[in-house]
């Protein structure tokens, strides 16, 4: 990619989004395309078209989608399923229609079987039942894979898929019902802190409220109190973390030096699996990451696991075998990682 080349980046608000667009900024790109959700809506067909028409961009990062934790994806099903759907077939249809260079479409390890080999191999896709909890929202990524196989296959298009393993970083989302597990743990954690200190104050302004009287139900929905706090599960569930900035690193790596004609193989007739896990290869039990969350924060009280909810999948670890032999390998510690996202937390939220 030129350094003046026109690059789009597709929900650049989002924890994946704005990573990718930091570093593209630091490397010198300076034709960078954003939008927010209110000045273009990527479930709307027409606008899209209209978009790619108008800006008709060189490079396209698709890293919009709706995400969330087991509970979100567990409730929302539907939501998840169409606009994921919605937002992929717009926007890799339309980078088809306009000519876009090169896109890189970005899904995640839950693509992969329930019951998948450890680590998870891209060959691993589609050979057994998905996990029921997010299960519509991994279609809806296994369906925009294969759109851009499918699309390089007969338009000839340069479309690569990337599955990222569980990401971490600046501007992750911190809602206590929405988060993914490592915010969740981080923001609860705080909370937990702040009231065995006493400070109140704090605490109406981290949550938004004006009474003690909605402090305590907040805290107490969510199982947080002065000498304690509730994490869903067993806690022997294993997964993996990647540093947002090392992800973002990454699809820029591939983006630049590699094409679609490098994961495929002139040995098979069928061609199948074209994407790449990005990932550490290394993975943590849930409890030990509260622990390591715990000691960050400097909360002092005790870890109830509520055995009672679910667990979801007992490890998601994935091979990067395929990313580490087209030249690239994270580099950012668990432990270096948590520490960075509290403290941009505590500057960057209502303490």
């Amino acid at each position: 990619m030129k350094k003046d080349a026109k690059i789009y980046i597709a929900g650049h608000r989002g924890l994946v989004g704005s990573a990718i667009q930091k570093t593209l900024e630091a490397q010198g790109y300076s034709k960078l395309l954003t939008r927010t959700h209110a000045e273009l809506d990527l479930t709307d067909s027409s606008a899209v078209a209209s978009f790619f028409a108008s800006e008709k961009p060189e490079y396209v990062f698709l890293a919009a989608a709706k995400v969330g934790g087991i509970v979100a994806n567990n409730t929302y099903r539907a939501d998840f399923i169409y606009e994921n759907l919605m937002i992929q077939n717009n926007v890799i249809h339309q980078s088809y229609v306009h000519g876009v260079t090169k896109l890189l479409f970005l899904g995640s390890t839950c693509i992969y079987p329930k019951e998948a080999p450890q680590p998870m191999p891209e060959d691993a896709l589609l050979t057994g039942p998905l996990e029921y909890t997010n299960e519509p929202y991994a279609i809806a990524k296994i369906a925009g894979i294969k759109m851009c196989e499918s699309y390089n296959l007969q338009y000839g298009t340069n479309f690569l898929s990337v599955m990222p393993t569980n990401l971490y970083g600046y501007n992750d989302n911190f809602d206590l019902e929405k988060s993914h597990v490592l915010p969740a743990l981080i923001r609860k954690m705080h909370l937990a802190k702040l009231l065995s200190e006493g400070d109140h104050e704090a605490i109406k302004a981290n949550l938004g409220v004006a009474s003690e009287a909605e402090v305590n139900t907040v805290l107490e929905r969510f199982g947080v109190s002065d000498s304690s706090v509730e994490i869903w599960g067993t806690g022997r569930p294993r997964r993996e973390f990647l540093w947002s900035q090392d992800m973002a690193d990454a699809c820029v790596f591939l983006m630049q030096h590699r094409d679609f004609s490098d994961v495929t193989s002139s040995d098979s007739e069928e061609v199948r699996n074209t994407h790449i896990n990005i990932g550490t290869g290394v993975d943590i039990s849930i409890e030990e990451l509260a622990l390591q969350i715990k000691k960050t924060v400097g909360f002092k009280g005790d870890l109830v696991f509520n055995a009672e909810k679910p667990d979801g999948t007992f490890k998601k670890l994935t091979d990067v075998s395929k990313l580490n032999a087209l030249g690239w390998k994270h580099t950012v510690s668990l432990d270096e990682g948590i520490e960075k996202l509290y403290h941009w937390y505590l500057q960057n939220n209502s303490l």
